[in-house]
């Protein structure tokens, strides 16, 4: 359910303030120190950015898909990090959980996601398994703890796993059965205290610094049945569900970092002179930020009418693909014109443009590569006959 115009508007602007008074100031603190401070994680709680996509009744704020993306549109305005800190409770981490949990999963676990005292993330990718995400190998057999109790004995690794450094709970997709390809896949709530799961040393990334990712190792690790999400064999569609919902907010976010880019390439060109003029009034110069902007309003019109359509009920597993692979390539071309707008400034690190040229790369990346979103909007393409 929508809040009302007048609570989200407010909501937008207290996000908005937040965003430019409290978070843009701590972008170049953030890229040396590669952590988000613990007081702005504590804000964040507070807000209730942990909760965005959690129903009320589990202490989130519930909004609709159409809300999100505006939410996710004004955070793209800052370091892609910041929102990355909160992302996988609002979206991957949790959104298994939200769609497929009992009853008893969700009154256990959503109010501490909702809050920010539990952190998430999302457990699909391994060393061998990147876009051919039904090929997992990370196997759940059926057992017994040491108490004699049914469990499921996980083993594996999982690689990439943003948030895994501070997460307290996983959604693992694991193998149940010798069935082929997502078939045999099932889902599981992992905590982190579990006997046999530990994580490794956070990875060195290209950007998005104080957003770490790291491997999360299982072995052995008794899984409660009870923490199943679902049937045995449904993991992989509650994955593909999941996932639907994060292209799009993504999408959302590229949009946001577009229109930050876009922002500050029109104050520079607007100051920055040469040949006796502002670059603002060179016409080449306008073509890029024509370019810029038009690509911009095209994406966020796409992420908004998907986003209704979605609430609305509507199947949006191709727009969903569409809106994500359209806006990543076009945050990703914004970026490199932002860059040479600013010219030798764009390269140097005190601008910020180098950082977010950096940041934006994998956008295109991660929740789905672009080509693997062009598989989907073939797919379904011709499955609805053009």
């Amino acid at each position: 359910m929508a809040l009302d115009p007048e609570t989200f508007d407010a909501l937008i602007t207290t996000i908005r303030r937040f965003v430019s008074e409290r978070l843009r100031p701590l972008e170049a603190q953030v890229e040396t120190d590669d952590r988000i401070p613990d007081d702005v994680v504590q804000e964040m709680r507070e807000m209730g950015l942990f909760g965005l996509s959690i129903a009320e009744e589990y202490g989130g704020l519930g909004l609709t898909m159409a809300e999100e993306a505006r939410v996710a549109i004004e955070l793209g305005r800052t370091t892609p990090a910041f929102r990355s800190n909160f992302g996988t409770n609002v979206g991957i981490g949790s959104q298994g959980l939200v769609m497929a949990g009992t009853a008893e999963q969700k009154a256990q676990w959503l109010p501490r996601i909702a809050s920010g005292d539990i952190v998430t993330s999302f457990a699909l990718t391994e060393p061998d398994v990147g876009s051919d995400s039904g090929s997992v190998k990370t196997r759940a057999v059926r057992g017994k703890d040491e108490n004699g109790a049914d469990v499921y004995r996980l083993s594996g690794t999982k690689r990439y796993i943003t948030n895994a450094d501070r997460a307290d709970l996983f959604t693992v997709m694991a193998r149940t059965s010798d069935d082929p390809g997502g078939r045999g896949v099932s889902a599981f709530l992992v905590p982190r205290d579990l006997p046999g799961v530990s994580v490794g040393e956070p990875e060195k990334k290209m950007g998005q610094k104080g957003a770490k990712v790291a491997d999360v190792n299982f072995d052995d690790a008794p899984v409660p049945i009870a923490n199943r999400l679902g049937e045995e064999g449904e993991g992989f569609k509650i994955a593909m569900r999941v996932l639907d919902r994060g292209r799009l907010h993504i999408a959302a976010v590229c949009v946001g970092v577009a229109e930050r880019l876009i922002a500050d390439c029109v104050a520079y060109a607007g100051e920055r002179k040469q040949f006796g003029k502002p670059i603002a009034e060179h016409q080449l110069i306008q073509a890029m930020i024509a370019d810029s902007k038009t690509e911009t309003l095209a994406a966020r019109a796409l992420v908004l009418e998907t986003a209704a359509a979605k609430d609305a009920g509507t199947n949006v597993v191709m727009e969903s693909a569409a809106a994500k692979y359209y806006a990543s390539e076009m945050v990703g071309r914004v970026a490199d014109r932002a860059v040479q707008i600013f010219g030798g400034a764009g390269y140097i690190a005190d601008y910020g443009i180098e950082r977010l040229y950096r940041d934006v790369r994998l956008f295109r990346i991660y929740e789905g590569t672009s080509q693997i979103q062009q598989i989907i909007i073939a797919r379904e393409t011709m499955k609805r006959g053009g």
